[in-house]
């Protein structure tokens, strides 16, 4: 090949020269400037040779359209979902660095990504973003399509790229396998600017390939969570925190599969003892000295359920503890608090420390009438929830629960909703009178909900009946003896409202006998519970007629999003899937967009403004052209089903089967 090709003037000189190098490897010559990684070499000469890639044209960064983006995170949904948690730690660690985090699948797209918004532009023209292609085929060597080549953990750094608009960043990866040892996907961190010497990246490669391997033993767990299990490592003190090895087994010791230090053990093993078949897989016996029965009885039989047995191929020293698959339970059941709390209380979170706290102090107040509790929260939290739980379980569940919302009554309204009035007490009333709702409460509880929107003239008569418990309706001489208890709930900082002199002093010290604070979803660590059992009801409302499942990658996705309407916000969402999904799965494109993450809405090549506009003009031709098939014309626009069903109800098209 020959070295000296017209350049392009806009070409610094340091493209130039690292263009100059790359034409030396290809023609064979030694020079000090070439990369001395012998894996950044052979992967030069690939993109020269194999893949005919010109140095002399660096590529722009390919990103492909939302709708292929998309695709590509649906074959990987099961992945990501495991991986958000390792993903958001890893990034918490570099972001202060410059680094950005880039989480790809098996061909190189990038399926999650987390970086600065501040640097969005120079991060997009890099290729650091979600959606980027990073191939080596097309992008030339770089640290995740060399890594996926190679299947191991890379520094590519600076000129060590073979494209010249690469060469000023700095990109370490390595790759995640699945249980066959087959990559599927490849982490990788990466920075616009970096010091000049390659080892100050030796510490990326480190945590990189660190993070890989628990993301990798995070899905092996999950992807194997019914089978028997055995973890183990050469300490014992380890064995339980954090075990090397795993291997999935049968009851008989067959093993299934194995982790990546399982997997070298096996492979140490078949390469002294070479299987008689290739598809056989030993027998946990066969890697160590041991019956099965001594493995099956580790949890019974020892203290600190760790056995130690050597291995038959080099005489190592195991330590060995047993996973147990985990029992099938009810719906209604996983995750739930041990028995010992009252089921309604129990209902309210699962594993939150929150939630817990809240759990057991309503336990302990649920039968301490006198005591007037005050629930406190962001607006969606659930408070009325709670309220109901903590009567329900209490010794006034026979009675009446009457729910009122002070901030929805009109306030010329809400004395004779709240106490009632006698007949003709005025004019519009009924004939009869009306019994108010807290005479209504009577043997049971009052619940008012958000009691900082209660009128002040309002809160003096309450705190006149919260002192005599009694009522005086409108227009009565004798007041009514009412046995109440009182729960309130509020989203306002009743302090500052008392300091405002919005709220009585002495009303507040009389609501709030004892404080429920609970806590905002996005910050609760039971999300996954809570969204579970969100669907369960919404479900069950809808009458069970249509109960699709959740796809992991609508889970990942209601994890994800921060929720500022909290629970009530994810209880319409997953209503308005529900009610738009066509199939027997709810999937990410079936949820409301602004549950989505931005920086996937942001991918496609028009806005969702400009998707929709596209969408007014052609929409109707669009959706008879498919026979009315939703998923079709989403496909086709490249936008979710969610949106094509708004613009049709903004345009006022009804389908055929929706008439009549």
């Amino acid at each position: 090949m020959p070295s000296q090709l017209p350049l392009p003037a806009r070409l610094q000189s340091v493209q130039r020269q690292h263009i100059e190098h790359v034409f030396q490897l290809g023609e064979g010559l030694d020079v000090p400037q070439l990369p001395a990684q012998a894996t950044i070499r052979r992967s030069w000469l690939r993109c020269l040779n194999e893949y005919q890639l010109d140095p002399t044209r660096p590529r722009p960064a390919r990103v492909v359209p939302q709708q292929t983006l998309i695709e590509h995170r649906e074959s990987v949904d099961e992945l990501l979902h495991v991986a958000r948690a390792g993903v958001d730690q890893l990034y918490q660690q570099i972001a202060q660095l410059g680094y950005v985090l880039l989480l790809t699948d098996h061909r190189g797209i990038t399926v999650e990504f987390r970086g600065d918004p501040n640097q969005d532009q120079q991060l997009r023209r890099a290729g650091l973003y979600l959606g980027a292609d990073w191939d080596e085929r097309f992008a030339g060597t770089c640290a995740v399509g060399t890594c996926l080549h190679d299947r191991q953990a890379i520094i590519c750094h600076r000129q060590e790229h073979f494209d010249a608009s690469h060469i000023s960043l700095t990109c370490t990866a390595a790759p995640i396998a699945d249980p066959q040892g087959n990559v599927m996907a490849v982490l990788d961190i990466s920075a616009l600017q970096s010091p000049t010497q390659h080892e100050s990246q030796n510490f990326s490669l480190s945590l990189v390939t660190l993070y890989a391997r628990m993301i990798e033993d995070a899905y092996f767990l999950q992807r194997y969570r019914d089978c028997l299990m055995v973890r183990l490592d050469t300490s014992r003190e380890f064995v339980h925190v954090n075990g090397r090895g795993l291997i999935a087994i049968e009851e008989n010791g067959q093993v299934i599969a194995a982790n990546a230090v399982g997997r070298e053990l096996i492979a140490s093993h078949q390469r002294r003892w070479p299987p008689w078949s290739p598809h056989h897989t030993p027998m946990l016996g066969e890697l160590f000295e041991c019956e099965i029965a001594d493995v099956l009885s580790i949890n019974s039989a020892t203290d600190d359920q760790l056995r130690a047995f050597r291995a038959r191929v080099d005489n190592t020293i195991y330590f060995i503890s047993l996973l147990e698959p985990r029992r099938p339970r009810p719906a209604q059941q996983a995750q739930s608090l041990p028995s010992s709390l009252p089921g309604a209380l129990a209902r309210l979170g699962a594993d939150d420390p929150a939630m817990r706290k809240v759990q057991k102090l309503a336990e302990r107040l649920r039968n301490e009438a006198s005591v007037n509790v005050l629930i406190s929260g962001e607006t969606g939290t659930g408070k009325e929830v709670v309220a109901s739980a903590l009567h329900d379980s209490g010794n006034r569940s026979k009675g009446p629960f009457i729910a009122v919302n002070c901030a929805a009554i009109p306030e010329a309204l809400i004395e004779s909703e709240l106490f009632g009035y006698e007949p003709g007490a005025f004019t519009g009333g009924r004939a009869k009178g009306m019994r108010g709702l807290i005479p209504q409460a009577h043997g049971g509880t009052l619940f008012l909900d958000e009691i900082g929107d209660m009128p002040l003239a309002l809160q003096t008569r309450l705190l006149r009946v919260l002192a005599e418990r009694e009522v005086m309706p409108l227009g009565a001489n004798t007041p009514v003896k009412v046995d109440i208890r009182v729960i309130t709930a509020t989203h306002r900082d009743i302090d500052v409202m008392i300091k405002q002199g919005e709220f009585r002093e002495d009303l507040y010290y009389r609501l709030n006998g004892a404080q429920l604070r609970l806590p905002a979803l996005r910050e609760r660590a039971d999300k996954l519970y809570v969204i579970r059992q969100v669907f369960n009801d919404v479900v069950s409302e809808r009458g069970g007629r249509h109960s699709p499942r959740l796809r992991a990658d609508a889970i990942s996705a209601l994890l994800a999003y921060a929720w500022p309407g909290n629970i009530r916000q994810l209880k319409n969402a997953l209503a308005f899937a529900l009610a738009t999904t066509e199939s027997d799965e709810i999937t990410v494109h079936d949820l409301p967009e602004q549950c989505l993450s931005q920086r996937i809405t942001q991918q496609t090549p028009c806005s969702p403004a400009d998707a929709s506009n596209h969408t007014d003009h052609t929409l109707l031709e669009m959706l008879k052209a498919q026979h009315w098939n939703i998923s079709a014309v989403a496909r086709e626009l490249g936008v979710s089903r969610p949106t094509v069903y708004r613009q049709m109800q903004r345009q006022g098209i009804v389908p055929p089967n929706w008439l009549g």
